[in-house]
């Protein structure tokens, strides 16, 4: 078998990996290729992070066997008091991170949560506005092939696209409002999932207020800045909140949905359990508590701060390269970077390729008003939330544009060049992730 992660400093990894390897060394050979990759590349995903030890090993443990289907003092099987306590503790929690009344911490991802708060919110055929997914929204924000486009019926409100306004690629709120007369949606959506300017949470309740809709705000993506305090809180202007638990607030795969208003608590609880699913993930459940846990510690402050001054260095060294970073930059943790700029042959999806080879791991993202489909794209979206985990700051970002602007243009030259300089900066790339290992 392979070397089981030479370069991994993480003993969870370590000790499962000594375990599997006697009962399912096929399993154990792929997790520490998989463990070694993680280590040694660097992840620009914008909606991936590393979590932290003590999050890792509560999903793995005894907790995974029981059934919970209910909520604490609720259940609908034997044996739950400690499965009630750690929910109760989780809920709490995620309460006191957030400043909101009520939470419900069973959804199994984002996408679920937004079906509960949508089923709570809305009865089939119902309107409802959101952004659209090629300007930065998401998949259950409204697209026909998913269940959000096709059981309710999506209206969506534009970005800016003049190109010479001060606001081009950022939420235009007048046409937010213009719709939502024309429309009357049921609810109205904003949070999303490749916008990297600040979202006016007020200013979507206003244009709420005005035609009786329902707020709902899907922070997936900002959810650990807005915890930290480094990106204004949806709360109170929004009636709902969804989010997923990993990206930016370092947790474990999964949602979360809360509110202030009792009455609409008791129908997402309902609409959770038993309206989309079954018995709850108690091992995440109990890992999303340490998270929030974790959340709550003045360092993660310190943490949400430094990942919004790398995103920002990374997209001033790319601009500077030759880049454009739709919007003009970004105010978050991620950016969309315009490949054209720097030249009309590349595509997102052979930078994501090309870079993946060099050990920079991204993803291809459309651009606003993108002219290509979304197999090729014409931009990347990058994040900085798990390069800042690993403790890279803003010199450390700079080097990333550098290397990215070189397997970029090698990969423009040539083959022949694009091989050679990804070997190159694969190396490179390496030394610097071993020099600034995973957390243990």
């Amino acid at each position: 078998m392979a070397n089981p992660h030479p370069h991994h400093h993480d003993p969870i990894t370590a000790a499962t990996l000594e375990l599997l390897k006697k009962h399912d060394p096929a399993i154990a050979d792929l997790i520490a290729k998989e463990a070694d990759r993680q280590a040694t590349t660097i992840e620009l995903i914008a909606s991936e992070n590393h979590v932290s030890a003590a999050v890792m090993h509560a999903m793995g443990t005894c907790l995974t066997n029981k059934y919970a289907e209910g909520y604490p003092g609720a259940r609908y099987y034997g044996g739950c008091v400690f499965h009630d306590q750690i929910e109760d503790l989780a809920r709490q929690r995620a309460c006191q991170l957030f400043g909101c009344r009520f939470a419900n911490v069973q959804p199994h991802s984002g996408a679920q949560a937004n079906t509960a708060a949508m089923m709570s919110l809305m009865e089939a055929g119902d309107t409802f506005a959101s952004l659209v997914l090629k300007d930065g929204g998401h998949l259950s924000h409204g697209m026909k092939i998913n269940f959000s486009g096709r059981f309710y019926k999506p209206v969506h409100y534009p970005l800016h696209y003049a190109k010479d306004h001060p606001e081009h690629e950022r939420i235009d709120y007048d046409a937010v409002k213009a719709v939502c007369r024309e429309h009357k949606p049921k609810v109205v959506m904003c949070g999303y999932s490749a916008y990297p300017r600040v979202i006016d949470f007020k200013k979507f309740r206003e244009a709420a207020d005005e035609v009786g809709a329902i707020l709902v705000a899907d922070i997936a993506h900002i959810a650990g800045l807005v915890a930290a305090g480094v990106h204004p809180s949806p709360f109170p202007h929004a009636h709902v909140v969804t989010t997923t638990t990993h990206k930016t607030l370092r947790g474990p795969r999964g949602g979360l949905i809360m509110t202030n208003d009792e009455e609409l608590a008791k129908k997402i609880d309902r609409n959770v359990f038993p309206g989309v699913q079954g018995g709850p993930l108690m091992h995440v459940i109990g890992s999303k508590a340490v998270a929030f846990g974790e959340a709550l510690k003045p360092e993660f402050k310190t943490y949400c701060q430094q990942v919004v001054k790398n995103a920002k260095a990374l997209a001033e060294a790319l601009v500077k390269l030759g880049y454009r970073i739709t919007s003009g930059g970004t105010d978050n943790h991620l950016m969309l970077v315009d490949l054209r700029q720097r030249s009309e042959k590349l595509t997102g999806a052979d930078a994501e390729k090309w870079l993946e080879m060099a050990g920079i791991i991204c993803n291809k993202n459309g651009i606003p008003d993108d002219p290509r489909p979304p197999k090729l794209t014409s931009g990347v979206r990058l994040g900085s939330p798990a390069t800042t985990t690993r403790g890279f700051k803003e010199d450390q970002m700079r080097q990333i544009a550098s290397w990215i602007d070189r397997v970029l243009g090698a990969g423009l030259e040539s083959p022949e060049t694009l091989e050679s300089e990804t070997k190159r900066v694969r190396e490179e790339v390496r030394s610097l992730c071993s020099t600034f290992p995973l957390p243990a």
